[in-house]
């Protein structure tokens, strides 16, 4: 297992992997749509033909053309004629918002608190083990990533802490760890950190992002998995309070 990976190529791989189980379009059109609303996919990206998305998810073709219809029903996909066509990403601030919006009311409390328990398990085992494996060389590979974390917007800041993310599993030197890092930034990613909404936030993960290199660099295992614990801890507490809000709102005559 190499000490390090590409995030953006292994999001794209994790995006486009075949799909476990039945191949409905429904899951088809569900990983594209977390694709998109984490920030994987960007606005104006060009989509595999339906062709290619049949073959690389494992489905049929009239499948991958659903969930493309499904797409573009919602607004996040646009489909063009032409030598030059094909589908496209349209995700907008308001279409993307209004979805996982929708994602997030769709889950239940104890559904949010049991995915962070997960997420936690897994995210602060690798930033334990990546502080008694990595190299000077790796955590100043991995300090760049965190430095360079762009908090101007709750998109840029959701890929860079994304791309923290699967640096930190990768440092694990863990093939399995890696791989559930990635399947959980798709089923959760996109829910997980929509408190990068706020910069009070996108500003906090920034500076957590430093400390935890800082806790890598100085081979201290137990404080890299707390600071890691206590991201996750806060930003699933945001989610249970954006969640009444939404609710109370609809309750509002």
């Amino acid at each position: 297992m190499p000490q390090s990976i590409s995030g953006g190529t292994a999001t794209h791989a994790a995006v486009f992997a075949p799909l476990v189980g039945a191949g409905r379009a429904e899951a088809v059109e569900k990983r594209l749509t977390d694709a998109i609303t984490l920030g994987v996919l960007h606005d104006g990206e060009k989509l595999p033909s339906e062709t290619a998305l049949a073959r690389q998810f494992g489905v049929a073709v009239v499948t991958a053309r659903e969930a493309l219809e499904a797409l573009r029903n919602r607004g996040l996909v646009t489909t063009r004629r032409g030598r030059d066509g094909g589908s496209f990403v349209t995700s907008g601030g308001i279409r993307t918002a209004v979805v996982l919006d929708e994602r997030l009311q769709a889950h239940s409390r104890a559904e949010l608190r049991d995915l962070g328990v997960h997420y936690t398990a897994i995210a602060g085992m690798a930033a334990e083990i990546a502080a008694d494996r990595s190299s000077p060389d790796d955590v100043d590979g991995l300090a760049t990533i965190a430095a360079s974390l762009d908090v101007t917007s709750e998109a840029a800041a959701r890929r860079g802490v994304a791309r923290f993310h699967l640096e930190l599993a990768a440092l694990s030197q863990s093939a399995r760890l890696v791989r559930e890092e990635i399947r959980l930034q798709a089923e959760f990613g996109p829910l997980l950190w929509l408190c990068l909404r706020e910069q009070d936030y996108r500003d906090a993960h920034r500076a957590a992002q430093l400390a935890i290199v800082d806790a890598i660099g100085d081979v201290q295992p137990a404080v890299a998995r707390q600071l890691i614990t206590d991201g996750i801890q806060s930003a699933v507490d945001w989610l249970i309070g954006a969640k009444a809000e939404l609710e109370s709102k609809e309750q509002t005559p």
